[in-house]
């Protein structure tokens, strides 16, 4: 689990879960362990989190994929599909930043013969070199004119449960006041948008 601020800073990473492990299970872990949100706000998570107030999920069932809104695509029909459009956007970043890691440290694609309490290291220092070559003014141009250090052949498949719709979430009980305010989220800019 990986959480980003609008400049593509790390400010929280989990590691050492299975692919197969749910989102909500390693959330819960996540904040049992010490993940907080800070009061007053909340993070964007995809749909295999469920909706709190804390985090806030995508409606289920309404069209949301960068994809499904393409060229010549017609325009959001009502709160839902606009507020999941400007989620998609938004959860576009964190998709940036994790083809940024793996770009920057690609042995973050490949699976490693260390042993497991140092493999599930490996992610968190990516991490903390990224955040460091950002506080550094470094950026991402480079690695366009990089050669693959390893062996495209080589790489594996990490495993992603992102299209699981687990809903492990008896941590998150307050799941009703997470619909209410993504609604009134939804509302507030359907409403700006018809003006």
């Amino acid at each position: 689990m990986i959480a980003c601020d609008f400049d593509l800073n790390i400010t929280f990473i989990s590691c050492g879960w299975e692919g197969s492990a749910t989102d909500a299970r390693v959330l819960s872990s996540a904040i049992l362990k010490g993940f907080k949100v800070p009061n007053g706000k909340f993070y964007l998570v995809d749909g295999g989190y469920a909706n709190t107030q804390s985090f806030l999920a995508p409606y289920r069932g309404v069209r949301y994929h960068l994809k499904e809104w393409g060229h010549g695509r017609r325009r959001p029909q009502n709160h839902k599909e606009l507020f999941n459009l400007h989620h998609a956007v938004m959860r576009n970043h964190v998709e940036r930043l994790l083809g940024i890691l793996k770009k920057r440290f690609p042995i973050l694609n490949v699976a490693t013969f260390h042993q497991i309490e140092n493999q599930v290291k490996i992610p968190a220092a990516a991490a903390i070199f990224h955040n460091i070559i950002k506080m550094h003014g470094g950026d991402e141009e480079w690695l366009e004119n990089q050669q693959d250090n390893i062996d495209p052949a080589t790489f594996v498949n990490l495993p992603n449960d992102d299209d699981d719709n687990h809903q492990e979430n008896n941590f998150l009980e307050n799941n009703l006041n997470g619909n209410n305010l993504r609604d009134q989220i939804a509302w507030e800019m359907w409403n700006d948008y018809q003006q």
